[in-house]
Parts: structure tokens; sequence; C-alpha cells
């Protein structure tokens, strides 16, 4: 099995960093993501590469609740005076791909998650509607809002029809 995980890896860090946005961020829900991958065993009859995918969306779920909790403590003034608070800003080398993260993070979470399971790892619907627990047509119509949203984000204010 672990030769499978490693063969997935590619793929599983583009889903997370499609999920996170942010390198630093994907590489640590990768890092998450096989730690649990290892720490348990594959449940029988699963394919490895639909566990992973789920485990990594899971990971990732438990991580933003996480993140939630502690931007909600942070944000009581007794628990932030005297802290001081270093933004990290990333950069991306290309504008286009600036352009491609801004509207795939404005994308609600199932519509990106479906875009990036489908169009960035090919995978067909039947499996994304496995990995995501949902219906196939639910795939179907979330990818065509998902890449919609994406077209009309992408295009050209001037360039855009009128619907």
């Amino acid at each position: 099995m672990h030769k499978e995980i490693i063969e997935l890896l590619p793929g599983l860090r583009r889903f997370a960093y499609s999920l996170t946005g942010s390198m630093p961020d994907a590489d640590d829900l990768l890092q998450s993501t096989v730690e649990r991958l290892l720490a348990r065993s594959r449940p029988d009859d699963v394919d490895l590469t639909k566990w992973a995918f789920r485990v990594c969306r899971n990971v990732w779920i438990d991580e933003c609740r996480a993140r939630k909790v502690r931007r909600e403590a942070a944000e009581k003034p007794e628990l932030t005076e005297g802290q001081v608070v270093n933004g990290e800003h990333d950069t991306t080398q290309q504008m286009e791909w600036s352009r491609v993260d801004a509207a795939m993070a404005e994308l609600p979470m199932d519509q990106r998650q479906i875009i990036s399971l489908v169009a960035i790892q090919g995978m067909s619907y039947n499996v994304v509607a496995d990995i995501l627990d949902v219906p196939k047509g639910t795939v179907m119509s979330r990818l065509a809002r998902a890449r919609a949203a994406l077209s009309d984000a992408l295009t050209p204010a001037g360039m855009r029809t009128k619907s």
C-alpha cells in the first residue's frame, strides 16, 4: 500500500492545493492526509484512490472547523491584547494563476471540490460521486455551475456577453 500511496501523492497534492489555495497549507494538508492513511487500515472493498481523496477532503474540513474556532477565539479582545500578527503574503509568478486561484477561491466549497477532482485530477463523475458521497447528477450540476462561475470570473468585463 505504501507504493500505491506514493503514486497518488502528486494528485493528492494538487487536490490539497485546490482546497487550500496555498502551497504551504497544501503541503501541510498532504502530510496530515498521508499520516492518516498510514495510521488507519483501508476499509475492505474500497478503492485506494477514492479513499485517499475522501480522507484528504475530510482532513481539510476538520482543519477549516479548527481554524474557525481559533479565529473566533482570537477575535475576543481579552485573548488578542498584546499580540502581533505577522501576515504572510503568497505571491504567484504568473498573473493567470493568480486570477484562476482567486476565481477558484470564490467558488463555494462543494463546487471547488468537484471542479478540482473532475477538471484537475481527471476523475470520472462516478468516482467523484463516490468520493464526495453525492449522486452523479449532483456532481454534474455542481460542475456546470462551477465552470460557469469560473468562466464569468475569468472573462474580462468588456468581453462578457449578456444572457
